[in-house]
């Protein structure tokens, strides 16, 4: 990997290591572009916290570690700051509020929860519930058509078990989409490594007939997982098995 976007923080509440570590591994693996994409902050009503997310109070922190560590490090690598952020419809225009004054350089789609995300259920649990799907696919483009985002992490992140054919029609139009305004779609390492319901062979058969561009994300919650070739290896059996031509993985995004 020449470029590693994916990469979270202890402030998510469910990664570990320090940031120094993160890079240190990231410099010794011969990566070149390291971005820090942690869960972003929400500002959820009635004192809601999201187990799984960075809290508001801790965004200053976090934007002041990358940025320290971007200039220290600036001779060895380049260090980019960043959110995995989700669409969340009546807190989306409280998010971008809140972000405002810090210099986030890019944001990846990683779209966890639906509706306001407040209680809801993880779109990675097992439905076959064909609304759930749709919800899905429909709170994903508008999503993008915000034009806020760098590219679409774990597309395939929604765990549906209902009729294929459902889900043939839903995620090619959301492909065909993704491919109309140029948004990569990630290939998600963490899920290629511990073998989750992603990445779905379905999905990325789908992706590979529309002709999408494909990212590989580490995910990385631990320091250890910035760069692990065998999980590489791995995903790239999945994708030649999928039918992506190595020509259609890119490595470099221009932000």
């Amino acid at each position: 990997m020449i470029a590693s976007y994916h990469n979270h923080t202890w402030r998510c509440h469910h990664a570990d290591g320090t940031e120094r570590e993160y890079v240190e591994n990231a410099i010794a693996a011969g990566i070149k572009i390291l971005g820090f994409s942690d869960h972003t902050p929400q500002v959820y009503p009635d004192g809601f916290v999201c187990p799984v997310k960075m809290e508001p109070k801790d965004l200053e922190g976090y934007v002041d570690t990358i940025l320290d560590l971007k200039r220290e490090y600036k001779d060895d690598i380049d260090i980019r700051l960043g959110l995995e952020v989700e669409y969340l419809y009546t807190l989306w225009e409280p998010l971008l509020r809140l972000l405002e004054p810090y210099p986030i350089e890019y944001m990846i789609l990683g779209q966890h929860y639906l509706g306001n995300g407040v209680n809801a259920p993880f779109c990675g649990a097992r439905s076959d519930s064909v609304q759930r799907l749709r919800n899905y696919c429909k709170q994903t483009q508008e999503a993008l058509e915000t034009g806020k985002f760098l590219y679409f992490a774990h597309p395939d992140v929604i765990w549906y078990t209902g009729p294929t054919e459902i889900y043939e029609e839903e995620m090619t139009a959301l492909c065909r989409y993704c491919k109309e305004i140029e948004i990569p779609l990630e290939i998600n390492l963490l899920g290629v490594r511990e073998d989750r319901n992603y990445p779905c062979e379905q999905f990325w058969k789908i992706a590979a007939r529309v002709g999408n561009t494909v990212i590989y994300g580490a995910d990385a919650h631990h320091a250890d997982h910035v760069y692990s070739p065998d999980v590489i290896a791995k995903a790239d059996r999945f994708a030649e098995r999928c039918g992506i031509p190595r020509d259609r993985i890119v490595d470099v995004l221009d932000f």
